[in-house]
C-alpha cells in the first residue's frame, strides 16, 4: 500500500507541476491527431498506414538487434518514404487544406440533413425504377453510391457529368450504344457526379466463376472503400449490390430499394432511434430467397 501512496502523490504531484498553456498544447495535439485519423478512416490510407507502422518497428527492431545493413536500408527508406507520402496522398492533403480555407455554410443550415435525406431518397427511388427497366431489358449497369471515403481518383478516370440523378438519365447512360455505357457511375450525395468510370478489380479467387468483369470491378470497388455499388448482369439481368467485399445478389427492385435506403439513409440518421437504424435487415430476416443467395466469395 505504501508503495501505490508513493505512486499516486508522485503522480499527482507531476500533475500540479503542469501549466495551463501545457493542457492547451495537449489538446491541440489531440485534435490534430484526431483529424489525421479521421483523413485517414476516411480515405484508402489505412492500408497504407499498416506498412508504415511495420516498417518503423522492423526499424526499431534492427536498431536493437544492432543489424547494421537491414538498419541502414531501412533508415533511408523511410527518410525517403516521408517524401512519397505526400506525392501519394497529395489529393487528400489538398481536399483538408480546402476544407480548412473554406466556410461551410451547410454545416450551420439546420435544414441541410434534412435535404440531403430528400436528395438521397429521390436518388434511390430513381435508381430502383431504373434497374428494374434495365434487368427487364437486360441493360449492364454498374453504380457506386459514395459514402464516406471519397472516390475522387476514380472519378478522374470518367467524365464528369454532376448532374440530378433520374432514371431516363441511367438508362440513356447505360445504353448499350451509348459511348459511357461501358464504365460506371459514381453517385455522391444524391447526385450523378461522373460516367464511364474505372474500377479496380477484385483480387479474391474464390469468387463464383460465372461472375463476369462487371460484378468482380463492384465487388473491388466495395473491398477498396465503404461504397455502395449496384450492379444489373447484362447477361441475366439480375440485379446485386456488394457492400464491404460480399456480393448479395438476384435481388428484386422491392429489396434493392430497402438495402439501398438501410445503406444509405437509415445507417447515417442520428436522430433515429438505434433499433431504426438499420442495424438489421427486415428484408432478410423474412427470408426472401432472392436476399439469401450470396456470392461465394
Amino acid at each position: 500500500m505504501e508503495v501505490v501512496a508513493t505512486i499516486l502523490e508522485g503522480a499527482l504531484r507531476y500533475i500540479g507541476t503542469i501549466a495551463i498553456t501545457d493542457w492547451l498544447d495537449i489538446a491541440l495535439m489531440a485534435f490534430l491527431l484526431y483529424r489525421a485519423l479521421l483523413l485517414v478512416g476516411r480515405t484508402r490510407a489505412a492500408t497504407v498506414g499498416k506498412g508504415v507502422v511495420l516498417l518503423l518497428i522492423a526499424l526499431a527492431v534492427s536498431d536493437a538487434m544492432h543489424l547494421n545493413s537491414i538498419n541502414f536500408i531501412l533508415r533511408n527508406i523511410v527518410t525517403w518514404g516521408a517524401i512519397a507520402l505526400f506525392v501519394l496522398f497529395q489529393p487528400e492533403l489538398r481536399r483538408l487544406l480546402e476544407q480548412m480555407g473554406s466556410t461551410k455554410l451547410g454545416n450551420f443550415n439546420p435544414f441541410a440533413r434534412a435535404q440531403k435525406k430528400t436528395v438521397l431518397e429521390t436518388a434511390i427511388a430513381q435508381t430502383v425504377d431504373a434497374c428494374a427497366d434495365m434487368s427487364a431489358s437486360r441493360t449492364g449497369v454498374l453504380m457506386v453510391f459514395e459514402r464516406m471515403t471519397k472516390l475522387d481518383e476514380f472519378t478522374r478516370s470518367g467524365t464528369i457529368v454532376d448532374a440530378q440523378l433520374s432514371s431516363q438519365l441511367l438508362k440513356n447512360i447505360f445504353f448499350v450504344k451509348a459511348a459511357l455505357h461501358d464504365g460506371a457511375v459514381i453517385v455522391r450525395d444524391g447526385r450523378l457526379l461522373a460516367a464511364g468510370c474505372i474500377l479496380p478489380l477484385t483480387h479474391n479467387v474464390n469468387i463464383s466463376p460465372e461472375l463476369g468483369t462487371r460484378h468482380r470491378a463492384g465487388i473491388g470497388m466495395s473491398e477498396v472503400s465503404d461504397a455502395v455499388v449496384v450492379i444489373v448482369s447484362e447477361e441475366t439481368g439480375a440485379i446485386s449490390v456488394a457492400i464491404r467485399g460480399m456480393l448479395k445478389r438476384h435481388l428484386t427492385p422491392q429489396t434493392l430499394e430497402k438495402l439501398l435506403t438501410n445503406e444509405l439513409i437509415a445507417s447515417t440518421d442520428e436522430e433515429q432511434p438505434k433499433e431504426k437504424k438499420g442495424l438489421r435487415l427486415p428484408w432478410f430476416r423474412k427470408g426472401e430467397k432472392e436476399a439469401e443467395n450470396d456470392a461465394n466469395i
